[in-house]
């Protein structure tokens, strides 16, 4: 079949033989969203006006403040930060409509429910404060492109057998992929290839849990004396497979090699 931008990243991941092949392609996205955003493209307008409303979360501040780019880092903080401040401004200006009302609060105030109703505004509007700080542009990108590849991973498994073979011999996906494919799968797949890959997808992702309950296990037992001089077999990873097998990938190796 043939091949093009998206199917191509999806193959390399699979063929990485790794214990999620979605997990390397979401780190791969991932790095690449980080340097693009500390790269030139943050001058773009449009990206610009992206940041300056989304910002990052703390795990994508940490990670851009990692890449040792602090001019560009700089320069995304600065103009996020002037467009939370008109926003906060917003809200606090209605706190303070609301606060005035509590103080100045007379007992028919209290008597009429108008203390609750500034109480009210209060908290919503500690709502919106709180959410400024849970948006985040490149968790946004990253979620939107794994969307855009879980329907492309279906593309490929019904066009290229040689993708299915190696998908169905392979040590399947961590648990958080697993449940994002099979949503997904009910979408691309007829009533028969969904009952198919079900089928395949629970097989392999069982077999392979047990794979890794074994590694955590024999893992646990070398710290017995009486195992002491037994060997490791494939354990020594085994705290980080485990973690990144239930939770998706985030201890340990990386998942995609450096280029």
């Amino acid at each position: 079949m043939r091949y093009h931008i998206d199917t191509i990243p999806i193959w390399d991941a699979v063929k990485l033989d790794g214990e999620c092949p979605l997990c390397a392609l979401e780190r791969k996205t991932e790095l690449g969203e980080a340097e693009r955003y500390l790269g030139a493209s943050v001058m773009e307008p449009d990206i610009r006006i992206k940041v300056n409303d989304r910002g990052f979360c703390r795990k994508h501040h940490q990670m851009l403040f990692s890449m040792s780019n602090r001019l560009g880092h700089a320069l995304m903080l600065e103009s996020h930060t002037i467009e939370n401040r008109k926003k906060t401004s917003q809200i606090f200006e209605k706190m303070n409509r609301a606060a005035d009302q509590l103080i100045n609060a007379g007992l028919g105030d209290k008597l009429n429910g108008k203390t609750k109703n500034a109480a009210a505004v209060i908290t919503g509007e500690a709502d919106k404060l709180t959410q400024l700080s849970e948006t985040c542009l490149m968790c946004d990108t990253i979620r939107e492109n794994m969307l855009r590849y879980l329907h492309t991973f279906f593309h490929l498994y019904k066009q290229d057998k040689d993708f299915s073979s190696r998908i169905a011999g392979g040590k399947g996906f961590c648990l958080p992929h697993t449940g994002q494919l099979i949503a997904v799968a009910a979408e691309e797949l007829n009533s028969r290839e969904l009952g198919e890959f079900i089928r395949m997808i629970t097989r392999i992702e069982a077999e392979n849990l047990d794979r890794i309950q074994e590694d955590i296990s024999w893992f646990i037992k070398k710290f017995d004396y009486r195992y002491e001089s037994e060997s490791w077999k494939n354990s020594r990873d085994a705290v980080e497979r485990t973690v990144n097998k239930t939770r998706g990938w985030c201890v340990g190796k990386e998942p995609v090699p450096e280029e």
